[in-house]
């Protein structure tokens, strides 16, 4: 399906549009993306809480790899480019919620405070008919992300003002340790690379949803 006209529905008609997407057997998965600070998660947020069947979330974030990991690689400064998380894992994950739906997958969590993932941190119970994924990267088409694509039923890309956006990551980072030089600085060298990145997969978006 190609995207829409970016717009601002009510909750009301997402909520009915994301029940739509559960079939008869089995389940589905909902995928929310965007650019870093677009109000993915505030979106998923809402979803979650109006939702009235069995539903649950699997975010991307959890796969962030280590910073150990990072070290090892020398990608320390580039935490939450594409090469920086466990893209395989991440696939997997989304796999085992279709192919084993009668079994609890346990998949990590992320700890904004510590800026780690937490393994095993959340549940998926045989029970959840819809899970909803998010991230930045679940359109991107190549090196291990197209994978993930073709295990969604539908992509939903959250857009939003980029000054407002920038200014609202400036603010997390700082709410996070950063000084507010050193905020500004890597939202300029990492976040907004990031989002130019994500910004050239809006179009394959099945809904476009302004924040």
């Amino acid at each position: 399906m190609r995207a829409q006209r970016a717009s601002k529905p009510p909750l009301d008609e997402l909520v009915s549009r994301a029940l739509g997407l559960v079939p008869t057997h089995g389940r589905a998965i909902l995928g929310i993306t965007g650019p870093p600070g677009a109000g993915k998660s505030t979106l998923t947020s809402a979803l979650l809480a109006e939702l009235g069947l069995e539903v649950a979330h699997l975010p991307m974030d959890g796969f962030h790899l280590a910073d150990v990991q990072l070290d090892r690689l020398g990608l320390r400064e580039r935490k939450g480019a594409p090469e920086t998380f466990d893209v395989d894992g991440y696939v997997t994950a989304l796999r085992r919620l279709h192919d084993e739906p009668r079994r609890t997958l346990y998949v990590p969590g992320f700890e904004r405070d510590l800026e780690q993932p937490i393994a095993a941190e959340l549940a998926i119970p045989p029970s959840a008919r819809l899970v909803i994924t998010e991230g930045n990267y679940l359109l991107l088409d190549d090196n291990g992300w197209e994978h993930v694509r073709p295990l969604l039923a539908e992509c939903w890309y959250v857009d939003l003002d980029d000054a407002v956006r920038r200014s609202r990551l400036v603010a997390r980072h700082q709410q996070f340790g950063k000084t507010p030089d050193a905020a500004r600085e890597w939202v300029d060298q990492v976040d907004e690379a990031n989002s130019r990145l994500v910004g050239a997969t809006r179009s394959a978006a099945d809904l476009l949803v302004t924040s």
